[in-house]
């Protein structure tokens, strides 16, 4: 008897090599040529809700056949999440799910507050987020006074601020820079989001006369060091965080 032959319908193709990656610990996750753009949606979401941090988009990457758009996908998810009680947002470079902006009061709870930032601390932090990478004393001319013992120490505790480098100048001062934590605690993609002059005026956090040619730095936040700074040399963990202190004077005590 002759065999019949089988539509082309009902042929099941499978899956080849390259729609196949290795996923998390080392599971394999097998795409179909076919999966429609919904599942490539679910598997981000799903990837997204699992996560305890937030994640980036070469980790999401590993989830998908080589020459996946990961970054459409995201921005597609982020748009179906707009309206929503959880939306989808970028933070220092990685992406997480968050309560939306316009609910957080009705989820925040009473907390205790372990620790109260002193008005230096806050003016230093300013400062190291738009003049970094900035050392100890180009921190003081800033303001136009020491900085106190523990000031620094408080932000490089608090996991907000952090050592870059050192500059490439007599006495190889280290200089600073914000943290990835910063950024996630104020909402921010990066430090080009820090709000310029007109923002800040408009906020009324500035004087409307300002001086004449006065300006707020435009922060650069790249890991990579400046020009003139060179890389860590392991030597700073090791020494007390005040020992490059200037001795008090009594014309100019350093501020608390």
């Amino acid at each position: 008897m002759p065999h019949a032959q089988a539509d082309d319908d009902d042929v099941t193709e499978e899956p080849s090599a390259e729609d196949s990656t290795e996923g998390e610990d080392g599971a394999v996750v097998t795409l179909h040529p076919r999966a429609d753009r919904n599942q490539h949606l679910r598997i981000v979401e799903a990837a997204l809700f699992a996560a305890a941090e937030p994640v980036d988009v070469a980790h999401l990457k590993t989830f998908f056949p080589e020459g996946a758009e990961v970054e459409q996908l995201l921005v597609d998810l982020q748009a179906n999440y707009a309206n929503r009680g959880v939306n989808l947002v970028e933070v220092a470079g990685k992406w997480m799910f968050r309560t939306a902006d316009d609910l957080g009061y009705i989820l925040r709870r009473e907390t205790v507050e372990q620790r109260k930032l002193s008005k230096a601390a806050l003016e230093t932090l300013a400062i190291v987020a738009y003049h970094q990478p900035v050392t100890r004393a180009e921190i003081e001319e800033v303001r136009g006074v020491a900085i106190s013992k523990g000031t620094l120490d408080n932000l490089l505790e608090i996991g907000w601020v952090r050592m870059r480098g050192r500059r490439k100048t007599p006495g190889r001062p280290v200089t600073y820079g914000t943290t990835e934590a910063f950024l996630t605690h104020f909402g921010l993609s990066d430090v080009g989001d820090l709000p310029g002059l007109q923002e800040l005026k408009g906020a009324g956090l500035l004087d409307a006369q300002m001086p004449a040619g006065f300006d707020i730095p435009i922060p650069r936040g790249s890991d990579e060091l400046a020009p003139d700074e060179e890389p860590l040399d392991g030597t700073e963990l090791q020494e007390p965080l005040d020992m490059h202190l200037p001795e008090e004077t009594e014309g100019n005590p350093p501020d608390a």
